[in-house]
């Protein structure tokens, strides 16, 4: 296809009806009238020749071509948006700034401390929103600029979304002190396997890091109790007989408060927390998303040093 003939501005219309669902809110959010909306619409079917949507309802419902085309669209548009910006300096220290950063809740713990200390210092007019983000939104949020940065385990992703590793945390086991399988010592494979566990995780169903860990070695556990949160679990092991594989850090944290022991994974190659920092590839040299990765990493950093 010649662009040199195609209006660009036809793409405009086509991602703001692919984000809105409707012609009637993309009108609304373009300032246009609906059937210059229709109008722009019938002229991009024309050059590409897909139907590009279907209406279902009141819902317009985008064809496998759209879906596919839908996020290059938002990534050139997202780059000529920062490209007409030209390059700022970012003043920290001046900035009214509110940022969102999808997490869990575990990560919270290890980094918000000291995020928010630093930037108390270094920014003190700019805000955090910390959000539970659920993976499969995760690069539409991204891309559609309702959340800044997002932390989470290693997952595939397309090519406008850029992510570096945060930290490599392992697993290591909690019980509450006088648990019965460990009154002979360190907890074993074989006592690991017969006890009850917790797994922590947002979704109903669905294995844990450690059972994916577990079944590549031909092992099953059984789980007794499902939860949302670490602190939550971490209670209840500290009131119950269950164990609960978690990560190092957030262990060592709650030790003394709940009375828990530590035990190391009891495997000869225990699994490992592999936490990612994701971003849009149209903020990749935005200074101010620069500078907010830059402070992440920091409070990782941070945290991690021995106290």
């Amino acid at each position: 296809m010649n662009l040199s003939k195609l209006d660009l501005n036809l793409f405009l219309v086509f991602d703001t009806i692919y984000h809105e669902a409707s012609l009637t809110q993309a009108a609304l959010k373009l300032n246009l009238s609906q059937p210059a909306v229709s109008h722009a619409l019938a002229r991009l079917r024309d050059h590409l020749g897909d139907p590009l949507f279907t209406r279902e309802g009141r819902r317009m419902v985008p064809t496998a071509y759209a879906r596919t085309l839908a996020p290059s669209v938002r990534s050139a548009l997202n780059s000529l948006q920062s490209g007409l910006k030209g390059p700022t300096d970012f003043a920290p220290e001046q900035a009214e700034r509110s940022f969102v950063i999808g997490m869990s809740d575990v990560v919270e713990a290890m980094i918000l401390p000291g995020l928010l200390a630093n930037l108390q210092r270094s920014a003190p007019k700019v805000t955090v929103t910390s959000i539970r983000m659920e993976r499969h939104e995760m690069a539409a949020s991204l891309r559609g600029n309702r959340v800044d940065l997002v932390l989470d385990v290693a997952l595939p992703v397309e090519a406008d979304i850029q992510h570096t590793r945060l930290m490599l945390e392992r697993l290591v086991v909690v019980a509450r002190h006088g648990h019965p399988q460990l009154e002979a010592g360190p907890l074993t494979l074989p006592a690991y396997l017969d006890a009850n566990h917790i797994l922590v995780s947002s979704r109903r169903k669905g294995l844990g890091l450690e059972d994916f860990e577990l079944s590549r070695l031909g092992m099953r556990r059984r789980v007794g109790l499902r939860c949302h949160h670490y602190f939550a679990a971490c209670r209840v092991v500290s009131q119950t007989d269950l164990l609960l594989t978690i990560p190092e850090y957030y262990a060592r944290m709650l030790q003394k408060q709940l009375g828990l022991r530590i035990e190391p994974f009891p495997i000869s190659s225990p699994p490992e927390l592999d936490v990612h920092l994701y971003w849009h590839a149209s903020a990749d040299a935005d200074p101010t998303n620069v500078w907010l990765r830059q402070q992440v990493a920091q409070a990782i950093i941070d945290a991690a040093q021995p106290a």
